[in-house]
C-alpha cells in the first residue's frame, strides 16, 4: 500500500459488486446474546398481552422489546446511556407516526412524514454510532405505526405500553454485567491483539487495515467505559501493544498477542504489561469526539437526503401501484442506505434475496401460526431469534426470518389473507430496492475526498503547532491549551470525512495509509501535551 496519494489516473467510478455480495461470512463472537436478549424481551409482553386477550396491542410493545437488539458490544456504563436513548428515540418516533396517523388519513401525506422521520432517525444513529441494527428498526415501527388505525385519545396508552417494554428491554440488555462487567472491554482488546497477531504474521494491506480498525474499535470501547478502573488501565496497555505490534510488525510476537488475547476470556486476571505512551492523547481525543458528536451530522447530510428522497418516492410509487401498505417499500428504501453508494448497493441485492426468500418461508409457515394465538407468539418468537442468530453471516441471511416476522406481526390485529400479504411484500421490496437505489445514484456527496485531504491538512499544521510549542522551553500561557484543543478537534474530524468518504463508488481511493500515521502520530502528540502539563503541575 503506497502512503501518497492516489495518482490522478486512479478511476472516479467503480463497477458495483455482484460477486461475494452474498457470501456467508463468520458468526460474531456473541452472536447469541442478541439473539437470546430480544427473545427475552419480546416474550413477557407478549405472552401477558396473549393472557388478557389483547394481542392487537403488541405493536407498541414490540416497539420498546426490540430495543434489546442495539449495544451488545458497549461497555456497560456506556451501554446503559445507548438503550436509554434508543428507548426514548423509539417511542419518540412511534409518537410521530401514531399522533400524525390520528390527525389524517392523507396516504400522501403520511409517506412524506415517514420519509422524513426515516432521514432523522438515520442521521442521528450514523452521528451517534449506535451500531447495528441501526436506524432500520426505529424506522420499521414509525412506519408502521403511520398506518395503524389510531385516535389522539389513544396515543398516550400505546406510548405508555412501549415505553414500559422499552424499560424491560433496557434491563435485559444491562443484565450480563452482573456477571461479567467488563465482557464487552475485554472482547474489543482480545480482537484488537488477534488483529495484530494476524498482520505481524502475514503483512497484506487488508489484513493491515482489518487490524487498525480492531485496534480503534478497542480504543472506542475502552474509552467510553467511564471511570479509569484498575482493570481498564491494563486494558488499555495491551490495546498499546497491539498498536506497537502495527507500527513495527517485524519486531512483534504474534504467539504472545494471541496468549494475552486467550487470557481475557472469562473473569481472570488481565495480563499486565508497562507500556503507556499514547493512552492519554487517545483519551483526549474520544473525549472531544463525546462531546462534538453533533458535528458528525454535516458530513452524513447527504445520506440524510438520500434517505428523505428515496422512502418518500418508494412510498409513492407503491401508492400509484396500489399496495395497501406503502411503509413497506419506505422501510425497505431505508434499509438501504449504507455509508457509500457501494455498500448500499450490495445491501439492496442482500435485501431482496432475502425478503423474497422470506415470503417463501411464510407461505410455509403461516399453517402453523393460524393454529391460534399462541402459536403466532411462538412463531414470533423463533423468528426473532433467528433474525438475530443469523444477521451476522450476511444481511440476506437474517431478512429470511425478519420477513416472515414482520408479516405475522401484522396478524396480531387480526387474521390477514396470506396470499395478499406476499403478493404486496414482494412488490413494496421491489420497488423500494430500486427506487431507493436510484435516489442514492441522484444524492451525491462528492466533497467528501476533498474532505479528507482538508482534514488531513488540518490535523499535520496541529500537531506540528503543538510539537513546536512542545519544544519551547516557556511556551506563551495559555497556548500549549489551545493547540491541544486545536488537535483533539481535527483528529474527531479527520475520522467522521474518512468514514463518510470511504467507499463512495465514484470516489478516487483514499490515502489510508497517511490517515493512519497522522492518527497515530496525533494520539503521540496530544499524550506529549498532557504530560506537559502534569510535570508542570497544572490541568489542561
Amino acid at each position: 500500500m503506497s502512503s501518497a496519494t492516489p495518482f490522478a489516473g486512479t478511476p472516479r467510478v467503480r463497477r458495483l459488486p455482484l460477486a461475494g455480495v452474498l457470501r456467508l461470512g463468520r458468526p460474531s463472537d456473541i452472536w447469541f446474546k442478541p439473539a437470546l436478549s430480544v427473545v427475552v424481551a419480546v416474550a413477557p409482553p407478549n405472552l401477558i398481552l396473549l393472557a388478557l386477550g389483547r394481542l392487537d396491542l403488541a405493536m407498541y410493545t414490540m416497539a420498546g422489546s426490540l430495543c434489546a437488539l442495539y449495544a451488545h458490544h458497549r461497555p456497560y456504563a456506556a451501554r446503559a446511556r445507548a438503550l436509554a436513548g434508543v428507548v426514548l428515540g423509539m417511542v419518540a418516533g412511534l409518537a410521530v407516526g401514531l399522533v400524525a396517523a390520528s390527525l389524517t388519513g392523507s396516504a400522501v401525506v403520511l409517506v412524506a412524514v415517514g420519509a422524513l422521520v426515516a432521514a432523522v432517525q438515520k442521521a442521528l444513529c450514523d452521528a451517534t454510532r449506535i451500531g447495528p441494527p441501526g436506524h432500520v428498526v426505529l424506522t420499521f415501527i414509525s412506519s408502521a405505526s403511520l398506518f395503524a388505525p389510531q385516535t389522539l385519545a389513544q396515543v398516550p396508552g400505546h406510548l405508555a405500553l412501549a415505553l414500559a417494554a422499552g424499560a424491560w428491554a433496557w434491563l435485559v440488555g444491562m443484565a450480563p454485567g452482573l456477571f461479567r462487567p467488563h465482557g464487552p472491554e475485554r472482547r474489543a482488546t482480545a480482537h484488537a491483539l488477534n488483529a495484530a497477531a494476524a498482520y505481524a504474521e502475514n503483512r497484506r494491506p487488508h489484513a493491515s487495515g482489518t487490524a487498525h480498525a480492531a485496534v480503534q474499535a478497542a480504543w472506542q470501547t475502552l474509552l467510553s467505559a467511564g471511570a479509569r478502573s484498575e482493570t481498564r488501565r491494563a486494558l488499555e496497555r495491551l490495546v498499546v501493544r497491539a498498536e506497537v505490534a502495527l507500527a513495527a510488525p517485524a519486531d512483534a510476537d504474534p504467539h504472545r498477542l494471541r496468549a494475552w488475547a486467550r487470557e481475557l476470556r472469562g473473569t481472570g486476571p488481565v495480563p499486565r504489561t508497562a507500556y503507556d505512551s499514547e493512552l492519554l492523547g487517545v483519551e483526549a481525543e474520544l473525549a472531544a469526539r463525546a462531546r462534538r458528536w453533533w458535528r458528525a451530522l454535516g458530513p452524513l447530510a447527504p445520506i440524510a437526503m438520500r434517505t428523505a428522497l428515496g422512502c418518500a418516492l418508494a412510498g409513492y410509487a407503491s401508492l400509484a401501484l396500489g399496495i395497501g401498505r406503502p411503509y413497506w417499500a419506505l422501510v425497505t428504501a431505508a434499509s438501504l442506505y449504507q455509508a457509500n453508494v457501494t455498500l448500499t448497493w450490495s445491501r439492496g441485492v442482500q435485501r431482496v434475496v432475502g425478503n423474497l426468500v422470506g415470503v417463501l418461508v411464510f407461505a410455509a409457515v403461516v399453517p402453523l401460526a393460524h393454529l391460534g394465538p399462541a402459536a403466532l407468539v411462538l412463531c414470533c418468537l423463533a423468528f426473532n431469534f433467528g433474525a438475530e442468530a443469523l444477521m451476522g453471516r450476511n444481511y440476506w441471511l437474517g431478512s429470511i426470518c425478519v420477513t416472515p416476522m414482520a408479516l405475522l406481526i401484522t396478524e396480531f390485529a387480526g387474521y390477514q389473507e396470506p396470499g395478499r400479504l406476499i403478493t404486496e411484500r414482494v412488490v413494496d421490496t421491489l420497488v423500494g430496492a430500486l427506487v431507493g437505489f436510484v435516489a442514492a445514484m441522484a444524492v451525491t456527496n462528492r466533497r467528501a475526498g476533498d474532505r479528507v485531504e482538508q482534514a488531513l491538512a488540518a490535523v499535520e499544521r496541529a500537531r506540528a503547532r503543538a510539537a513546536r510549542l512542545l519544544a519551547e522551553p516557556h511556551p506563551v500561557p495559555g497556548s500549549l491549551d489551545a493547540a491541544h484543543r486545536v488537535l483533539a478537534a481535527a483528529l474527531v474530524d479527520l475520522r467522521a470525512g474518512v468514514e463518510a468518504a470511504s467507499g463512495e463508488w465514484w470516489q478516487r481511493a483514499l490515502p489510508q495509509e497517511r490517515v493512519v500515521r497522522a492518527e497515530q502520530a496525533g494520539h503521540r502528540t496530544l499524550a506529549a501535551t498532557i504530560r506537559h502539563h502534569r510535570a508542570e503541575g497544572a490541568r489542561p
